[in-house]
C-alpha cells in the first residue's frame, strides 16, 4: 500500500513574499509572527497572495484496549457518548468550530460502543484496538489501512477546496497511546510523557505510568515508525497520521492541536519529515508530555491557554490568527500605494 507523497516546500517565491510583507506600511518585522505565518502560507499555496478557503476540522474517534488496565478516569463508553455529543452539536469543538467558521466532520475510526446518532463518516476498523499491555494494538496491515483511510478523507476535503485543515480526536485512554508513541519515537523516559489525561489523581497517574512502562518493556524490540504505531497507537491516531501526510501532499496549511494530535504528527514526521513544513503548531497544552513533544519539534506554538481537552479545540482557536496573517497581506497598503515614505536606505 503506497503512502502519500510529501514534497519539500519550494522556496522559489520566498524572496517575492518577503518583499510583499516588508513593503507594507509598517517597520519590517513589526507584525512579528503574523509575518512568518503569511510567508509560510504563501510558500505552501505557491502564491504571493495566500488565502484561506473552506477551513475544515476532522475529528477522528476510536477506542483503545489499554483502557482495560484502568489508565483513564472515565469508562470506555464515554467515547461513543461524546461522539453523539459532537453529532448533536453540543461539544466544545462544535462551538469553537462554529465561532471561527470551520467545517466540522466526525469520523468513526473504531468506536467500541454503538453511536446513537447519524451524520458521521463510518470508517471503523473495529470495536477499538487490542490491549497493548499484552499484544500489539493492531497489525501493521491494519495500521496501513487506517493511514490510507485518513488520507482519503483529507483528499475528499481537498477536492472541495479546503486549503487549511486541523485534526481532532476522541478516544478514552488515547493519552496512554500517545505517551507510548512519544516515549518510543522520541527516545525519552515514559515519566516525561505521562500526564493526568482526563483527570487522574496522583495515584492514578502512578498506576498509568507503571502500566505503560511495562508495556514499553514488553514491546522493547519495536522501533520502526509504522510498527510502533501498530503496537501502541489507536485507529484514530493512525488515521490522523495519514491525514497529515495527505494534507501536506495536497498543499494544505495544517493546524496542529494537542498531545494526541501531535503524537500522530510524530509518526507522520518519521515517515515523511517534510510534513513539518506544512504545519503550524496551534497551542501548548496543559499536558506535560505535549510540551516535551513540542520541544522535540523545536516548535513555537501560537497559543498557550492551558487547554487539555483535545477534540481539535486548540487548532480551531488558532484559525483567526491565520486569518489575520492573510488579511494583512491582502488588505494592508504598501508604502507605494499609500504614498507613505519608506525608511531611508
Amino acid at each position: 500500500m503506497s503512502l502519500p507523497t510529501v514534497q519539500p516546500l519550494s522556496r522559489e517565491l520566498e524572496a517575492e513574499l518577503r518583499r510583499v510583507v516588508d513593503m507594507k506600511t509598517k517597520p519590517p518585522g513589526s507584525l512579528g509572527r503574523l509575518e512568518s505565518i503569511a510567508l509560510k502560507m504563501g510558500l505552501i499555496q505557491r502564491t504571493a497572495k495566500p488565502r484561506i478557503e473552506r477551513p475544515a476540522m476532522i475529528v477522528f474517534a476510536a477506542d483503545h484496549g489499554i483502557a482495560q488496565e484502568g489508565v483513564s478516569a472515565y469508562p470506555q463508553e464515554v467515547t461513543a457518548q461524546m461522539v453523539a455529543n459532537f453529532l448533536a452539536g453540543g461539544a466544545a469543538i462544535n462551538a469553537l468550530s462554529r465561532s471561527v467558521g470551520m467545517t466540522l466532520e466526525v469520523v468513526d475510526a473504531g468506536v467500541a460502543s454503538p453511536i446513537p446518532l447519524e451524520g458521521y463518516e463510518r470508517l471503523s476498523l473495529g470495536a477499538g484496538t487490542r490491549n497493548f499491555a499484552h499484544e500489539a494494538a493492531m497489525t501493521r496491515e491494519t495500521a496501513l489501512e487506517a493511514i490510507a483511510r485518513g488520507a482519503a478523507r483529507v483528499r475528499h476535503h481537498a477536492s472541495l477546496g479546503t486549503n487549511v485543515i486541523g485534526f481532532g480526536e476522541m478516544g478514552i485512554a488515547n493519552t496512554s497511546a500517545a505517551a507510548c508513541l512519544m516515549s518510543r519515537l522520541c527516545n525519552v523516559p515514559i515519566d516525561e510523557c505521562v500526564g493526568r489525561g482526563t483527570g487522574l489523581d496522583d495515584s492514578g497517574v502512578i498506576h498509568k505510568r507503571d502500566v505503560l512502562a511495562k508495556a514499553l518493556a514488553f514491546h522493547a524490540r519495536t522501533t520502526d515508525a509504522i510498527d510502533t504505531l501498530a503496537t501502541f497507537g489507536g485507529f484514530e491516531i493512525a488515521m490522523m497520521t495519514g491525514a497529515y501526510l495527505a494534507a501536506a501532499e495536497s498543499n494544505m496549511t495544517i493546524l496542529v492541536d494537542g498531545f494526541i494530535a501531535t503524537s500522530a504528527l510524530l509518526v507522520a514526521s518519521k515517515i515523511a519529515p517534510e510534513v513539518l513544513d506544512y504545519c503550524v503548531f496551534a497551542h501548548a497544552s496543559n499536558e506535560a508530555g505535549h510540551r516535551r513533544m513540542l520541544e522535540h519539534f523545536d516548535a513555537a506554538p501560537l497559543l498557550q491557554l492551558d487547554l487539555r481537552l483535545g477534540e481539535g479545540t486548540g487548532a480551531a482557536l488558532a484559525l483567526p490568527i491565520l486569518r489575520a496573517a492573510v488579511a494583512f497581506v491582502d488588505e494592508m497598503a504598501s508604502f507605494e500605494s499609500a504614498g507613505v515614505s519608506n525608511k531611508s536606505v
